[in-house]
């Protein structure tokens, strides 16, 4: 872990990160910049949960740009192998090898240990992470594990190694250490609880949807040539139907679709017509259309004075 200098101590950190990662198009609020910094000083992995499309990934990807780091991703998903998260032998060059020394009458125990060297080995995003090769060698990682809850129970065990101990083991070779470990962000949507012992090495955020202010914000920062207007109306809107009920509550991303696809349209205000052209960008479930397309979507449009004259 990195000492804390005097000049470190005499200024804000956390207020500099969040600046920073405003920089990069991402607002941020305190609490989330305080828990990347500490993960940063003291070299532990951050886990984020929270519901789809509050912007998890995207911290991700904008905390690597602020740190010139190459970010390295492994997407989660059922059934998911050590040989797809950590490494692979190449097994077709392994195999033209061998025939190769075979034609040249080479054989035995220095064959073995040639095609089981780093030369065919295909690093995978975990092994990638602590043992970079090629001309990014020397530059820093972001390591992002994206929905760790949508692989298998199985896979969490795979991970301990990687995140108590910055290294994983290949048998042909021996246990590789990272030089230089490292920033690791999880990301979870609560699709099934995750391990006591995988929380326990992390540090932990909760992302939830944004208020209003906040994700105004958010969409100003995005998307700076749409209308204020159509920003502030089309947030509260959105507010709006996250109290709904509904499903698949719309998230932040669905936000931006939506004010992106109706600036696209020219608009400067809400519209009904507009509105129901474009529900799909905001609701992702077909009961969830056909709700708000009924009794909720009057409802909505009575609130925000969409209904025909004489029908508010």
């Amino acid at each position: 872990m990195a000492e804390v200098t005097t000049a470190e101590l005499d200024a804000d950190p956390v207020r500099e990160l969040t600046t920073a990662l405003a920089g990069e198009h991402y607002v941020a609020d305190r609490p989330l910049a305080t828990v990347l910094h500490l993960a940063r000083r003291l070299e532990l992995p951050v886990l984020l949960e929270g519901e789809p499309g509050v912007g998890k990934t995207a911290v991700a990807e904008a905390l690597a740009a602020v740190q010139g780091a190459r970010l390295v991703r492994l997407q989660c998903y059922e059934g998911l192998s050590a040989h797809h998260a950590l490494y692979e032998w190449d097994y077709a060059r392994q195999l033209l090898d061998i025939r190769i020394s075979e034609a040249e009458g080479l054989a035995g125990s220095g064959l073995r240990s040639r095609i089981f060297s780093p030369e065919f080995l295909l690093r995978r995003p975990l092994l990638e992470a602590i043992w970079p090769g090629g001309d990014d060698a020397e530059r820093p990682v972001l390591l992002l594990v994206d929905e760790v809850d949508r692989a298998d129970e199985e896979f969490e065990a795979l991970l301990l190694e990687v995140l108590s101990q910055f290294q994983v083991t290949i048998p042909e070779i021996g246990t590789i250490r990272a030089t230089r470990r490292p920033t690791i962000v999880l990301t979870a949507n609560r699709t099934r609880a995750l391990s006591d012992a995988l929380r326990r090495r992390c540090l932990y955020h909760w992302i939830g949807f944004p208020s209003p202010e906040r994700e105004i914000e958010i969409v100003r920062t995005r998307l700076p040539r749409a209308s204020e207007r159509l920003v502030q109306r089309g947030c509260l809107f959105v507010q709006r139907l996250r109290g709904g009920h509904y499903r698949k509550a719309p998230g932040v991303s669905e936000t931006l679709d939506w004010l992106r696809a109706l600036t696209l349209f020219g608009a400067t205000d809400l519209d009904r017509a507009r509105v129901e052209d474009t529900v799909g960008c905001l609701l992702k479930d077909a009961d969830d259309i056909a709700a708000f397309l009924g009794r909720d979507g009057e409802d909505v449009y009575r609130e925000f004075g969409l209904l025909p004259d004489g029908l508010g």
